[in-house]
């Protein structure tokens, strides 16, 4: 099974302990994901994130419905963890959020692994312009919602 890889990177304007517990809030992933992937969390809540954590989701790609199953592996507050695609679109999908301390604010890279059926051809021609879409509309998000919490608080 062949691998493609997929970085990421924004800078925010707040410490990594000012910016994780949004990410701790799986129903957060909502409001960055794309509207046209009609992204729903179908684990009812509250979602205590630790390892081994499991949160079903229901997405559409390209109109087709698809549900989809990720693991919390790595759980480490601040700093980092891992969710891992256990039943979903995607032969593989190993994605690491990785917050770090940078010029009084965080660097918040995300670090994906992932295979599709079909290849590296398929990945080219259709799912990479997707996980690439997907991640610009999560960093406009984000610079959204951490940017709106700094102007509440002047």
């Amino acid at each position: 099974m062949k691998e493609s890889f997929f970085s990421s990177e924004i800078w925010l304007p707040k410490t990594p302990e000012e910016i994780f517990p949004f990410f701790g809030d799986a129903h957060n992933l909502e409001t960055i994901t794309p509207p046209w992937l009609q992204f729903e969390i179908l684990t009812p809540g509250p979602i205590e994130m630790r390892p081994g954590t499991v949160i079903d989701y229901c997405i559409s790609l390209h109109g087709i419905k698809l549900r989809w199953r990720t693991r919390i592996e790595v759980w480490e507050p601040p700093h980092r963890f891992i969710d891992l695609q256990i039943k979903g679109p995607y032969r593989r999908w190993h994605h690491e959020h990785i917050f770090e301390p940078q010029d009084n604010g965080t660097l918040c890279r995300d670090r994906v692994r992932y295979a599709v059926l079909g290849g590296s051809l398929v990945d080219r021609l259709f799912v990479r312009r997707d996980v690439k879409k997907i991640f610009e509309f999560r960093s406009q998000k984000l610079l959204q919602v951490f940017d709106q919490n700094i102007a509440s608080q002047r």
